[in-house]
Protein backbone atom coordinates (compact mmCIF):
# COMPACT_ATOMS: atom_id res chain seq x y z
CA UNK A 1 0.00 0.00 0.00
CA UNK A 2 2.97 2.57 0.81
CA UNK A 3 3.98 2.22 -3.02
CA UNK A 4 0.63 4.05 -4.40
CA UNK A 5 0.61 6.74 -1.65
CA UNK A 6 4.17 7.14 -2.23
CA UNK A 7 3.86 7.40 -6.15
CA UNK A 8 1.25 10.05 -5.57
CA UNK A 9 3.07 12.36 -3.23
CA UNK A 10 6.22 12.17 -6.00
CA UNK A 11 2.95 13.73 -8.98
CA UNK A 12 2.07 16.21 -6.36
CA UNK A 13 4.81 17.25 -5.77
CA UNK A 14 5.89 17.50 -9.67
CA UNK A 15 3.23 19.09 -10.64
CA UNK A 16 3.37 21.52 -7.90
CA UNK A 17 6.99 22.54 -8.72
CA UNK A 18 5.87 22.97 -12.47
CA UNK A 19 3.32 25.01 -11.48
CA UNK A 20 5.75 27.49 -9.52
CA UNK A 21 7.98 27.79 -12.53
CA UNK A 22 5.47 28.28 -15.35
CA UNK A 23 2.82 30.42 -13.54
CA UNK A 24 6.33 32.67 -12.94
CA UNK A 25 5.93 33.18 -16.66
CA UNK A 26 2.92 35.47 -16.33
CA UNK A 27 1.21 34.59 -19.70
CA UNK A 28 -1.70 32.55 -19.11
CA UNK A 29 -1.20 28.35 -20.23
CA UNK A 30 -2.96 26.94 -23.27
CA UNK A 31 -2.24 23.45 -22.96
CA UNK A 32 -2.74 20.79 -20.55
CA UNK A 33 -0.05 17.41 -21.28
CA UNK A 34 -1.38 14.34 -19.17
CA UNK A 35 0.97 11.90 -17.90
CA UNK A 36 -0.41 8.45 -16.86
CA UNK A 37 -2.37 10.69 -13.25
CA UNK A 38 -0.32 13.51 -13.96
CA UNK A 39 -1.22 16.80 -15.73
CA UNK A 40 1.08 19.48 -16.57
CA UNK A 41 -0.59 23.32 -17.51
CA UNK A 42 2.18 24.58 -20.00
CA UNK A 43 2.54 26.55 -22.90
CA UNK A 44 2.51 25.55 -26.73
CA UNK A 45 5.31 27.98 -27.67
CA UNK A 46 7.82 26.63 -24.91
CA UNK A 47 7.44 23.29 -25.46
CA UNK A 48 7.29 23.26 -29.39
CA UNK A 49 10.42 25.49 -29.65
CA UNK A 50 12.26 22.07 -28.48
CA UNK A 51 10.21 19.37 -29.27
CA UNK A 52 9.16 18.46 -32.54
CA UNK A 53 7.25 15.55 -31.84
CA UNK A 54 4.86 17.53 -29.58
CA UNK A 55 5.00 20.51 -32.44
CA UNK A 56 4.06 17.85 -35.01
CA UNK A 57 0.87 16.50 -33.05
CA UNK A 58 -0.35 19.95 -32.89
CA UNK A 59 0.01 20.96 -36.44
CA UNK A 60 -1.02 17.41 -37.73
CA UNK A 61 -4.24 17.50 -35.56
CA UNK A 62 -7.67 18.40 -37.48
CA UNK A 63 -8.82 20.36 -34.16
CA UNK A 64 -8.76 23.76 -34.40
CA UNK A 65 -7.11 24.78 -30.86
CA UNK A 66 -5.23 21.66 -28.97
CA UNK A 67 -5.59 22.23 -25.46
CA UNK A 68 -5.11 18.88 -24.58
CA UNK A 69 -2.13 16.33 -25.38
CA UNK A 70 -1.72 13.03 -23.98
CA UNK A 71 2.11 11.92 -23.09
CA UNK A 72 0.95 8.89 -21.11
CA UNK A 73 3.55 6.54 -22.90
CA UNK A 74 6.78 8.54 -22.80
CA UNK A 75 10.08 6.82 -21.00
CA UNK A 76 10.49 7.59 -17.34
CA UNK A 77 6.86 9.00 -16.77
CA UNK A 78 5.52 11.94 -15.37
CA UNK A 79 8.95 12.27 -13.75
CA UNK A 80 10.88 12.55 -16.86
CA UNK A 81 8.58 14.45 -18.72
CA UNK A 82 9.04 17.08 -15.76
CA UNK A 83 12.44 17.53 -16.21
CA UNK A 84 11.91 17.54 -20.37
CA UNK A 85 9.77 20.52 -19.51
CA UNK A 86 11.78 22.05 -17.33
CA UNK A 87 14.54 21.98 -20.44
CA UNK A 88 12.21 23.52 -22.71
CA UNK A 89 11.43 26.37 -20.39
CA UNK A 90 15.40 26.40 -19.57
CA UNK A 91 15.10 26.01 -15.85
CA UNK A 92 17.83 24.26 -14.28
CA UNK A 93 17.54 20.56 -12.61
CA UNK A 94 19.95 17.97 -12.24
CA UNK A 95 21.07 15.13 -14.54
CA UNK A 96 22.15 12.17 -12.45
CA UNK A 97 23.35 8.58 -13.06
CA UNK A 98 20.19 7.57 -11.59
CA UNK A 99 17.84 9.66 -14.57
CA UNK A 100 20.59 9.81 -17.18
CA UNK A 101 19.43 7.08 -19.49
CA UNK A 102 15.51 7.80 -18.73
CA UNK A 103 16.36 11.46 -20.22
CA UNK A 104 18.03 9.99 -22.86
CA UNK A 105 15.06 8.19 -23.56
CA UNK A 106 12.75 10.84 -23.05
CA UNK A 107 14.53 13.18 -25.30
CA UNK A 108 14.90 10.12 -28.41
CA UNK A 109 10.81 10.26 -27.39
CA UNK A 110 9.92 13.74 -27.92
CA UNK A 111 12.41 14.55 -30.35
CA UNK A 112 14.36 16.68 -28.63
CA UNK A 113 17.47 16.42 -30.42
CA UNK A 114 19.88 18.66 -32.31
CA UNK A 115 18.39 18.21 -35.43
CA UNK A 116 15.82 20.61 -34.38
CA UNK A 117 17.54 22.61 -32.20
CA UNK A 118 20.85 23.20 -31.75
CA UNK A 119 22.51 22.28 -28.00
CA UNK A 120 18.80 20.16 -27.44
CA UNK A 121 18.31 17.89 -24.23
CA UNK A 122 19.67 14.47 -26.34
CA UNK A 123 23.00 15.71 -26.92
CA UNK A 124 23.30 16.82 -23.63
CA UNK A 125 22.36 13.89 -21.97
CA UNK A 126 24.77 11.96 -24.42
CA UNK A 127 27.57 14.56 -23.08
CA UNK A 128 26.55 13.40 -19.25
CA UNK A 129 26.98 9.95 -19.93
CA UNK A 130 30.38 10.12 -22.12
CA UNK A 131 32.14 12.36 -19.23
CA UNK A 132 30.76 11.18 -16.54
CA UNK A 133 28.75 8.27 -15.87
CA UNK A 134 30.58 5.59 -18.32
CA UNK A 135 34.11 6.83 -16.72
CA UNK A 136 33.69 4.25 -13.83
CA UNK A 137 32.35 0.86 -12.89
CA UNK A 138 29.70 1.58 -10.46
CA UNK A 139 28.78 4.70 -12.85
CA UNK A 140 27.98 2.08 -15.51
CA UNK A 141 26.33 -0.28 -13.59
CA UNK A 142 23.78 1.80 -12.32
CA UNK A 143 23.36 3.21 -15.84
CA UNK A 144 22.39 0.03 -17.26
CA UNK A 145 20.25 -0.69 -13.65
CA UNK A 146 18.24 1.84 -14.74
CA UNK A 147 17.59 0.74 -18.14
CA UNK A 148 15.90 -2.47 -17.20
CA UNK A 149 12.15 -0.24 -17.21
CA UNK A 150 13.36 1.57 -20.44
CA UNK A 151 13.53 -1.51 -22.97
CA UNK A 152 13.68 -1.32 -26.32
CA UNK A 153 14.32 2.32 -26.53
CA UNK A 154 17.54 2.53 -24.26
CA UNK A 155 18.51 -1.19 -26.21
CA UNK A 156 17.93 0.90 -29.59
CA UNK A 157 20.01 3.75 -29.01
CA UNK A 158 22.68 1.84 -27.81
CA UNK A 159 23.11 2.89 -24.39
CA UNK A 160 22.82 -1.28 -22.23
CA UNK A 161 25.73 -2.19 -24.90
CA UNK A 162 28.13 1.09 -24.16
CA UNK A 163 26.94 -0.17 -20.81
CA UNK A 164 27.79 -3.83 -20.93
CA UNK A 165 31.23 -2.90 -22.72
CA UNK A 166 32.40 -0.65 -20.15
CA UNK A 167 31.43 -3.07 -16.78
CA UNK A 168 32.99 -5.79 -18.35
CA UNK A 169 36.15 -3.80 -19.19
CA UNK A 170 36.72 -2.26 -15.78
CA UNK A 171 35.11 -5.36 -13.82
CA UNK A 172 38.23 -7.35 -15.91
CA UNK A 173 41.18 -4.90 -14.70
CA UNK A 174 39.71 -5.07 -10.85
CA UNK A 175 40.05 -8.37 -11.03
CA UNK A 176 43.67 -8.65 -11.72
CA UNK A 177 44.59 -5.36 -10.54
CA UNK A 178 42.23 -4.40 -7.22
CA UNK A 179 42.12 -0.54 -6.49
CA UNK A 180 40.54 -0.76 -3.20
CA UNK A 181 39.49 -3.08 -0.39
CA UNK A 182 37.78 -5.85 -0.46
CA UNK A 183 39.56 -7.00 -3.89
CA UNK A 184 36.34 -8.62 -5.00
CA UNK A 185 34.53 -5.22 -4.08
CA UNK A 186 33.17 -5.23 -8.31
CA UNK A 187 31.15 -8.54 -7.73
CA UNK A 188 29.32 -6.68 -5.12
CA UNK A 189 28.11 -4.17 -7.32
CA UNK A 190 27.39 -6.61 -10.10
CA UNK A 191 24.80 -8.13 -7.74
CA UNK A 192 22.17 -4.84 -8.27
CA UNK A 193 21.70 -5.54 -11.51
CA UNK A 194 18.83 -8.09 -13.25
CA UNK A 195 19.84 -11.60 -14.22
CA UNK A 196 19.82 -10.89 -18.27
CA UNK A 197 21.88 -8.44 -17.91
CA UNK A 198 24.41 -9.74 -15.33
CA UNK A 199 24.74 -12.44 -17.92
CA UNK A 200 25.63 -10.26 -20.87
CA UNK A 201 28.52 -8.49 -18.86
CA UNK A 202 29.39 -12.28 -17.85
CA UNK A 203 29.40 -13.06 -21.58
CA UNK A 204 31.97 -9.58 -22.25
CA UNK A 205 34.02 -10.65 -19.45
CA UNK A 206 34.45 -13.98 -21.16
CA UNK A 207 35.33 -13.07 -24.40
CA UNK A 208 38.11 -10.09 -23.21
CA UNK A 209 39.60 -13.80 -21.31
CA UNK A 210 38.55 -13.68 -17.73
CA UNK A 211 40.02 -16.56 -15.73
CA UNK A 212 37.33 -19.52 -14.61
CA UNK A 213 37.99 -18.27 -10.75
CA UNK A 214 37.30 -14.44 -11.62
CA UNK A 215 33.92 -15.80 -13.30
CA UNK A 216 33.13 -17.94 -10.32
CA UNK A 217 34.04 -15.66 -8.12
CA UNK A 218 31.21 -13.16 -9.50
CA UNK A 219 28.74 -15.60 -9.56
CA UNK A 220 28.61 -16.99 -6.54
CA UNK A 221 28.06 -13.59 -4.98
CA UNK A 222 25.55 -12.67 -7.72
CA UNK A 223 23.98 -16.23 -6.76
CA UNK A 224 24.06 -15.78 -2.99
CA UNK A 225 22.46 -12.43 -3.06
CA UNK A 226 19.56 -12.82 -5.44
CA UNK A 227 18.92 -16.62 -3.96
CA UNK A 228 19.95 -15.52 -0.44
CA UNK A 229 17.34 -17.93 1.71
CA UNK A 230 17.99 -20.87 -0.41
CA UNK A 231 21.35 -20.94 -1.18
CA UNK A 232 22.81 -19.37 2.09
CA UNK A 233 20.53 -19.94 4.77
CA UNK A 234 21.66 -23.82 5.93
CA UNK A 235 19.34 -23.73 8.85
CA UNK A 236 16.42 -24.47 7.73
CA UNK A 237 14.57 -22.47 10.15
CA UNK A 238 13.61 -19.77 7.55
CA UNK A 239 10.07 -19.09 7.41
CA UNK A 240 9.88 -17.44 3.94
CA UNK A 241 10.70 -20.90 2.98
CA UNK A 242 6.68 -21.88 3.03
CA UNK A 243 5.78 -20.27 0.19
CA UNK A 244 3.69 -22.54 -2.37
CA UNK A 245 5.96 -23.90 -4.85
CA UNK A 246 3.43 -22.84 -8.14
CA UNK A 247 4.25 -19.02 -6.60
CA UNK A 248 4.97 -16.08 -8.53
CA UNK A 249 8.09 -16.27 -6.28
CA UNK A 250 8.87 -19.70 -6.89
CA UNK A 251 8.84 -19.37 -10.31
CA UNK A 252 11.05 -16.21 -10.37
CA UNK A 253 13.27 -17.98 -8.30
CA UNK A 254 13.33 -21.71 -10.89
CA UNK A 255 14.12 -19.07 -13.55
CA UNK A 256 17.01 -17.07 -12.06
CA UNK A 257 18.64 -20.47 -11.18
CA UNK A 258 18.22 -22.06 -14.28
CA UNK A 259 19.92 -18.87 -15.73
CA UNK A 260 22.65 -19.10 -12.93
CA UNK A 261 23.35 -22.38 -14.24
CA UNK A 262 23.43 -21.69 -17.76
CA UNK A 263 26.57 -19.36 -16.98
CA UNK A 264 28.80 -21.53 -14.92
CA UNK A 265 32.14 -21.74 -16.87
CA UNK A 266 33.26 -25.29 -18.62
CA UNK A 267 36.33 -25.32 -16.15
CA UNK A 268 34.20 -27.89 -13.38
CA UNK A 269 36.76 -27.19 -11.21
CA UNK A 270 35.95 -23.63 -10.25
CA UNK A 271 33.60 -23.47 -7.94
CA UNK A 272 33.57 -25.48 -4.64
CA UNK A 273 32.00 -28.21 -4.10
CA UNK A 274 29.58 -27.08 -1.40
CA UNK A 275 28.15 -24.41 -3.36
CA UNK A 276 27.47 -26.89 -6.35
CA UNK A 277 25.60 -28.87 -3.52
CA UNK A 278 23.59 -25.62 -2.32
CA UNK A 279 22.95 -25.35 -5.93
CA UNK A 280 21.48 -28.40 -6.92
CA UNK A 281 19.87 -28.72 -3.19
CA UNK A 282 17.58 -25.25 -4.44
CA UNK A 283 17.87 -26.84 -7.92
CA UNK A 284 15.74 -30.08 -6.22
CA UNK A 285 13.38 -27.91 -3.97
CA UNK A 286 12.55 -25.43 -6.79
CA UNK A 287 11.85 -28.86 -9.55
CA UNK A 288 13.81 -26.82 -11.52
CA UNK A 289 14.34 -28.26 -15.38
CA UNK A 290 16.29 -31.85 -15.63
CA UNK A 291 19.11 -30.22 -17.91
CA UNK A 292 19.77 -27.91 -14.81
CA UNK A 293 20.11 -30.82 -12.21
CA UNK A 294 21.63 -32.77 -14.57
CA UNK A 295 24.94 -30.05 -15.06
CA UNK A 296 25.55 -30.06 -11.14
CA UNK A 297 25.18 -33.51 -11.32
CA UNK A 298 28.20 -33.55 -13.20
CA UNK A 299 29.89 -30.94 -11.99
CA UNK A 300 29.69 -32.30 -8.46
CA UNK A 301 30.52 -35.93 -9.43
CA UNK A 302 34.24 -34.77 -11.45
CA UNK A 303 35.53 -33.31 -8.02
CA UNK A 304 33.66 -36.29 -6.18
CA UNK A 305 36.76 -37.03 -3.89
CA UNK A 306 36.26 -33.51 -2.18
CA UNK A 307 33.03 -34.16 -0.92
CA UNK A 308 32.67 -34.13 2.55
CA UNK A 309 29.59 -36.11 4.70
CA UNK A 310 28.40 -32.08 5.16
CA UNK A 311 27.84 -31.43 1.73
CA UNK A 312 26.57 -34.49 1.02
CA UNK A 313 23.75 -34.14 3.74
CA UNK A 314 23.23 -30.45 2.02
CA UNK A 315 21.32 -32.70 -0.79
CA UNK A 316 19.66 -35.67 1.22
CA UNK A 317 17.49 -33.52 3.65
CA UNK A 318 14.81 -30.71 3.02
CA UNK A 319 15.48 -26.74 4.47
CA UNK A 320 13.82 -28.30 7.71
CA UNK A 321 15.96 -30.97 8.48
CA UNK A 322 13.19 -33.62 8.91
CA UNK A 323 12.35 -34.99 5.30
CA UNK A 324 14.93 -37.05 2.92
CA UNK A 325 14.83 -36.15 -0.35
CA UNK A 326 15.03 -37.74 -3.13
CA UNK A 327 18.45 -39.56 -3.34
CA UNK A 328 18.64 -40.57 -7.00
CA UNK A 329 20.69 -36.86 -7.65
CA UNK A 330 23.53 -38.63 -4.85
CA UNK A 331 23.05 -41.83 -6.88
CA UNK A 332 23.34 -40.52 -10.08
CA UNK A 333 26.71 -38.51 -8.75
CA UNK A 334 28.18 -41.39 -6.76
CA UNK A 335 27.49 -43.58 -10.30
CA UNK A 336 28.75 -40.91 -12.70
CA UNK A 337 32.33 -40.71 -10.13
CA UNK A 338 33.24 -45.07 -10.37
CA UNK A 339 32.19 -44.77 -14.15
CA UNK A 340 35.26 -42.11 -14.00
CA UNK A 341 36.93 -43.70 -12.09
CA UNK A 342 36.62 -46.94 -14.46
CA UNK A 343 37.69 -45.35 -17.84
CA UNK A 344 40.81 -44.31 -16.41
CA UNK A 345 41.28 -47.32 -15.38
CA UNK A 346 40.63 -49.28 -18.59
CA UNK A 347 42.57 -46.40 -20.56
CA UNK A 348 45.48 -47.23 -18.40
CA UNK A 349 45.13 -51.06 -19.01
CA UNK A 350 43.81 -52.33 -15.59
CA UNK A 351 41.58 -54.39 -14.64
CA UNK A 352 38.90 -51.84 -12.74
CA UNK A 353 37.56 -54.39 -10.18
CA UNK A 354 41.69 -54.86 -8.84
CA UNK A 355 41.81 -50.90 -8.91
CA UNK A 356 41.93 -48.79 -5.75
CA UNK A 357 42.91 -45.39 -6.01
CA UNK A 358 43.39 -43.12 -3.55
CA UNK A 359 40.34 -41.31 -4.64
CA UNK A 360 38.48 -43.91 -4.92
CA UNK A 361 38.99 -44.82 -1.19
CA UNK A 362 37.96 -41.56 0.09
CA UNK A 363 34.87 -41.47 -1.42
CA UNK A 364 34.46 -45.05 -0.24
CA UNK A 365 35.05 -43.93 3.03
CA UNK A 366 32.63 -40.63 2.46
CA UNK A 367 29.88 -43.05 1.23
CA UNK A 368 30.02 -44.85 4.58
CA UNK A 369 29.72 -42.39 6.74
CA UNK A 370 27.25 -40.20 4.79
CA UNK A 371 25.21 -43.89 4.82
CA UNK A 372 25.54 -43.65 8.89
CA UNK A 373 24.15 -40.22 8.92
CA UNK A 374 21.36 -40.74 6.77
CA UNK A 375 20.53 -44.38 8.39
CA UNK A 376 18.13 -42.59 11.21
CA UNK A 377 15.66 -41.13 8.66
CA UNK A 378 12.28 -42.91 9.04
CA UNK A 379 11.77 -42.21 5.27
CA UNK A 380 14.76 -44.40 3.90
CA UNK A 381 13.89 -47.69 2.28
CA UNK A 382 16.27 -50.82 2.26
CA UNK A 383 16.27 -50.49 -1.08
CA UNK A 384 17.41 -46.79 -1.24
CA UNK A 385 20.02 -47.42 1.84
CA UNK A 386 21.45 -51.02 -0.44
CA UNK A 387 21.26 -48.75 -3.71
CA UNK A 388 23.62 -46.13 -2.19
CA UNK A 389 26.02 -48.87 -0.97
CA UNK A 390 26.36 -51.15 -3.41
CA UNK A 391 27.80 -48.23 -5.75
CA UNK A 392 31.07 -48.41 -4.01
CA UNK A 393 33.22 -51.24 -5.50
CA UNK A 394 33.92 -53.94 -2.37
CA UNK A 395 37.59 -53.16 -3.42
CA UNK A 396 37.76 -49.40 -2.67
CA UNK A 397 37.16 -50.68 0.81
CA UNK A 398 39.99 -51.68 2.77
CA UNK A 399 37.91 -52.72 5.99
CA UNK A 400 33.85 -52.77 5.64
CA UNK A 401 33.88 -51.02 9.77
CA UNK A 402 32.25 -47.87 8.46
CA UNK A 403 29.60 -49.68 6.51
CA UNK A 404 28.70 -51.79 9.60
CA UNK A 405 28.48 -48.67 11.56
CA UNK A 406 25.89 -47.67 9.40
CA UNK A 407 23.90 -51.25 9.26
CA UNK A 408 23.84 -50.88 12.85
CA UNK A 409 22.13 -47.51 12.75
CA UNK A 410 19.87 -48.77 10.14
CA UNK A 411 18.52 -51.98 12.32
CA UNK A 412 18.51 -49.78 15.23
CA UNK A 413 16.66 -46.82 13.61
CA UNK A 414 14.26 -49.71 12.26
CA UNK A 415 13.17 -52.15 14.55
CA UNK A 416 10.45 -53.37 12.99
CA UNK A 417 12.64 -55.20 10.50
CA UNK A 418 12.10 -59.14 10.22
CA UNK A 419 15.08 -61.46 10.11
CA UNK A 420 14.70 -61.83 6.24
CA UNK A 421 14.58 -57.95 6.12
CA UNK A 422 17.55 -57.47 8.17
CA UNK A 423 19.61 -60.06 6.14
CA UNK A 424 18.76 -57.71 3.18
CA UNK A 425 20.12 -55.01 4.98
CA UNK A 426 23.16 -56.51 6.27
CA UNK A 427 23.96 -58.53 2.87
CA UNK A 428 25.38 -55.16 1.74
CA UNK A 429 29.07 -55.77 4.12
CA UNK A 430 31.37 -58.55 4.19
CA UNK A 431 31.50 -59.29 7.69
CA UNK A 432 35.18 -60.88 7.05
CA UNK A 433 36.49 -57.82 6.27
CA UNK A 434 36.09 -56.52 9.52
CA UNK A 435 38.69 -55.47 12.20
CA UNK A 436 39.20 -57.52 15.30
CA UNK A 437 36.90 -55.22 17.24
CA UNK A 438 34.12 -54.79 15.13
CA UNK A 439 33.88 -58.58 15.13
CA UNK A 440 33.73 -58.57 18.68
CA UNK A 441 31.02 -56.11 18.70
CA UNK A 442 29.58 -57.36 15.39
CA UNK A 443 29.50 -61.11 17.54
CA UNK A 444 27.14 -59.61 20.65
CA UNK A 445 25.09 -57.32 18.40
CA UNK A 446 21.59 -58.71 18.99
CA UNK A 447 20.18 -56.76 16.27
CA UNK A 448 22.21 -58.82 13.80
CA UNK A 449 20.87 -61.96 12.01
CA UNK A 450 22.49 -65.19 13.46
CA UNK A 451 23.79 -65.50 9.71
CA UNK A 452 26.29 -62.45 10.14
CA UNK A 453 26.97 -63.51 13.48
CA UNK A 454 28.16 -67.46 13.02
CA UNK A 455 30.13 -65.53 9.97
CA UNK A 456 31.86 -63.29 12.45
CA UNK A 457 32.43 -66.18 15.08
CA UNK A 458 33.63 -68.56 12.16
CA UNK A 459 36.30 -65.86 11.17
CA UNK A 460 37.47 -65.57 14.42
CA UNK A 461 37.70 -69.26 14.69
CA UNK A 462 39.75 -69.87 11.85
CA UNK A 463 42.19 -67.38 13.23
CA UNK A 464 42.63 -69.15 16.21
CA UNK A 465 43.13 -72.38 14.81
CA UNK A 466 46.15 -70.88 12.69
CA UNK A 467 47.33 -69.34 15.06
CA UNK A 468 47.34 -65.91 13.01
CA UNK A 469 45.76 -63.28 16.01
CA UNK A 470 45.62 -59.64 14.24
CA UNK A 471 49.47 -58.18 15.72
CA UNK A 472 48.09 -55.10 16.16
CA UNK A 473 44.95 -56.72 18.92
CA UNK A 474 47.56 -59.17 21.11
CA UNK A 475 48.59 -56.36 23.53
CA UNK A 476 44.42 -56.21 24.54
CA UNK A 477 43.63 -57.73 27.29
CA UNK A 478 39.60 -56.96 26.66
CA UNK A 479 40.32 -58.63 22.99
CA UNK A 480 42.52 -61.75 24.38
CA UNK A 481 39.57 -62.50 26.75
CA UNK A 482 37.13 -62.41 24.62
CA UNK A 483 39.05 -64.53 22.33
CA UNK A 484 39.66 -67.29 25.01
CA UNK A 485 35.72 -67.43 25.63
CA UNK A 486 34.93 -67.91 22.39
CA UNK A 487 37.31 -70.54 22.47
CA UNK A 488 36.23 -72.22 25.82
CA UNK A 489 32.13 -72.38 23.78
CA UNK A 490 33.02 -74.23 21.07
CA UNK A 491 34.93 -76.98 23.19
CA UNK A 492 31.83 -76.79 25.28
CA UNK A 493 29.91 -77.84 22.12
CA UNK A 494 31.99 -80.63 20.98
CA UNK A 495 31.94 -82.11 24.13
CA UNK A 496 28.09 -81.89 24.34
CA UNK A 497 28.38 -83.44 20.59
CA UNK A 498 30.44 -86.47 22.16
CA UNK A 499 27.82 -86.44 24.99
CA UNK A 500 25.13 -86.94 22.51
CA UNK A 501 26.70 -89.81 20.35
CA UNK A 502 27.46 -91.77 23.75
CA UNK A 503 23.41 -91.68 24.46
CA UNK A 504 22.57 -92.35 21.12
CA UNK A 505 24.53 -95.54 21.15
CA UNK A 506 23.41 -96.92 24.81
CA UNK A 507 19.20 -96.35 23.88
CA UNK A 508 20.02 -98.46 20.52
CA UNK A 509 21.51 -100.99 23.13
CA UNK A 510 18.50 -101.12 25.32
CA UNK A 511 16.36 -101.36 22.60
CA UNK A 512 17.72 -104.77 21.01
CA UNK A 513 18.13 -106.26 24.85
CA UNK A 514 14.19 -105.33 24.82
CA UNK A 515 13.27 -107.24 21.24
CA UNK A 516 15.60 -110.23 22.66
CA UNK A 517 13.99 -110.60 26.03
CA UNK A 518 10.44 -110.32 24.45
CA UNK A 519 11.22 -113.18 21.86
CA UNK A 520 12.32 -115.58 24.88
CA UNK A 521 9.23 -115.17 26.85
CA UNK A 522 7.11 -117.92 25.47
CA UNK A 523 9.89 -120.94 26.73
CA UNK A 524 10.38 -119.58 29.94
CA UNK A 525 8.75 -119.71 32.96
CA UNK A 526 6.75 -116.69 33.76
CA UNK A 527 7.75 -115.63 37.41
CA UNK A 528 11.35 -117.45 37.40
CA UNK A 529 12.39 -115.95 34.51
CA UNK A 530 10.64 -112.43 34.89
CA UNK A 531 13.14 -112.36 38.11
CA UNK A 532 15.44 -113.56 36.35
CA UNK A 533 15.37 -111.08 33.30
CA UNK A 534 15.16 -107.74 35.46
CA UNK A 535 17.83 -108.90 37.65
CA UNK A 536 19.83 -109.49 34.62
CA UNK A 537 18.71 -105.95 32.85
CA UNK A 538 19.77 -103.85 36.22
CA UNK A 539 22.97 -105.75 36.00
CA UNK A 540 23.74 -104.78 32.40
CA UNK A 541 22.13 -101.10 32.64
CA UNK A 542 24.43 -100.65 35.33
CA UNK A 543 27.51 -101.18 33.49
CA UNK A 544 26.66 -98.24 31.24
CA UNK A 545 25.43 -95.94 33.38
CA UNK A 546 27.15 -92.68 33.13
CA UNK A 547 26.08 -91.29 36.59
CA UNK A 548 27.15 -94.47 38.64
CA UNK A 549 29.97 -92.58 40.87
CA UNK A 550 26.61 -90.77 42.38
CA UNK A 551 25.28 -93.67 43.89
CA UNK A 552 27.04 -95.16 47.46
CA UNK A 553 25.76 -99.17 46.58
CA UNK A 554 28.18 -100.99 44.19
CA UNK A 555 28.08 -103.88 45.31
CA UNK A 556 26.18 -105.50 42.43
CA UNK A 557 28.73 -104.06 39.88
CA UNK A 558 31.02 -106.40 38.00
CA UNK A 559 34.51 -104.77 37.37
CA UNK A 560 35.15 -104.00 33.72
CA UNK A 561 38.52 -103.14 32.69
CA UNK A 562 36.97 -100.87 30.04
CA UNK A 563 35.08 -98.76 31.92
CA UNK A 564 36.99 -95.58 33.65
CA UNK A 565 35.59 -95.89 37.59
CA UNK A 566 37.97 -92.48 38.31
CA UNK A 567 36.24 -89.23 38.77
CA UNK A 568 34.54 -88.48 35.79
CA UNK A 569 34.92 -85.10 33.60
CA UNK A 570 32.71 -82.60 34.12
CA UNK A 571 30.19 -81.81 31.88
CA UNK A 572 28.52 -78.43 30.97
CA UNK A 573 25.02 -78.04 29.49
CA UNK A 574 24.87 -82.20 29.51
CA UNK A 575 21.95 -83.31 27.26
CA UNK A 576 19.01 -85.67 29.22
Amino acid sequence: MATPLKNTNRLSLAMERTGQWVFSQEIPTDVIVEVGEANFNLHKFMLVAKSNYIRKLILDTKESDVSRINLSDIPGGPEMFEKAAKFCYGVNFEITVHNVAALRCAAEYLQMTDKYCDNNLASRTEDFLAQVALTSLSGALVVLKSCENLLPLAHDLNIIQRCVDIAGAKACVEANFPSRSPPNWWTEELTILDVAFFERIIVAMKARGAKALTIASAIITYTERSLRDLVRDHSGNNTRLMVPEDSDMRMHQRELLESIVTLLPAERAAFPINFLCCLLRTAIFLRAASSCKNELEKRISAILEHVTVDDLLVLSFSYDGERLFDLESVRRIISGFMEKEKSVAVFKGGDFGDVCTTAMQRVAKTVDAYLGEIATSGDLSISKFNGIAILVPKGARKADDDLYRAVDIYLKAHPQLDEIEREKVCSVMDPLKLSHEARVHASQNKRLPVQIVLHALYFDQLKIRSGAADDTNSNMPEAMATRNQLQADVSLVKENEVLRTELLKMKMYIADIQKTTNSSQGTSKGSLKKTTFFSSVSKTLGKFNPFKHGSKDTSNIVDDAALDLTKPRRRRFSIS
